[in-house]
């Protein structure tokens, strides 16, 4: 390898680091979204947990987690497996994940539901390929986890994976 080969690989792997510690520990700071848009409606899919449709994002009336993943995200099928962990002892809960993955001849619906059903999720799963809800959280990152209170104001946002003990604390202050 040549110094601008080394160099090259260098500033990859540093970018590959930062990228992975980003999706475990998550940004810093407050999220700039316009979360007065909510509720938004996005269409659900029929899968498990789930059936084809339309709902509110957050859930009207509820203490609602939502969860911003892409089935291409390695962290999001990590913070899949701690809210299935969870989500049985929260039953007045409600739990929505949605992507803003485009459905397409490359990715289907079909697709994105096998995908939720490999990974074991149990609960609405939506999308919003136009990418509102992202953008109503200020989300700037996957996986992206907000809660909101029963009114849909959101008490807690993080970008990147959210440990099991956090979302306890934030849902136990919550119910």
């Amino acid at each position: 390898m040549n110094r601008r080969q080394v160099v090259a690989a260098m500033a990859g792997l540093g970018l590959t680091g930062g990228s992975l510690w980003v999706a475990q520990n998550g940004l810093s700071g407050s999220q700039t979204g316009n979360t007065e848009q909510l509720p938004i409606r996005v269409e659900t899919l029929d899968a498990h947990g789930s059936s084809a449709g339309e709902s509110a994002v957050p859930t009207p009336g509820t203490v609602t987690v939502i969860d911003l993943f892409a089935t291409w995200c390695a962290p999001c099928d990590d913070q899949l497996r701690i809210l299935n962990a969870m989500q049985s002892e929260y039953a007045d809960v409600s739990f929505v994940s949605v992507t803003n993955e485009r459905p397409s001849e490359t990715l289907t619906r079909a697709d994105i539901s096998e995908w939720w059903n490999r990974n074991g999720g149990a609960w609405t799963v939506g999308l919003d390929p136009g990418s509102e809800l992202l953008a109503a959280l200020g989300a700037d990152g996957l996986p992206y986890i907000a809660i909101t209170d029963e009114s849909g104001t959101v008490q807690f946002g993080h970008s990147g994976l959210a440990g099991e003990e956090t979302l306890r604390d934030e849902l136990d202050a919550l119910v």
